[in-house]
């Protein structure tokens, strides 16, 4: 999985998410990078983000 280490993630990259609410599900929202707002290098559920769409969520996939 792409996503824990903060060195990776990139203000303005594009990336694939979950939301808090769709942990359960897993489903991925795409979006660009605003805020990292992780402050670890590393965390074993993802990077948590905000994208420019205001949504907040751990990174999953990088594009």
């Amino acid at each position: 999985m792409e996503g824990q280490n903060r060195s990776e993630v990139k203000v303005g990259s594009e990336v694939g998410i979950v939301l808090k609410n769709d942990q359960r599900s897993g489903k991925i929202t795409e979006g660009v990078v605003l805020d990292i707002l992780t402050n670890s290098s590393f965390h074993p559920n993802g990077i948590k983000v905000r994208l420019t769409t205001g949504e907040v969520g751990r990174v999953k996939s990088i594009k």
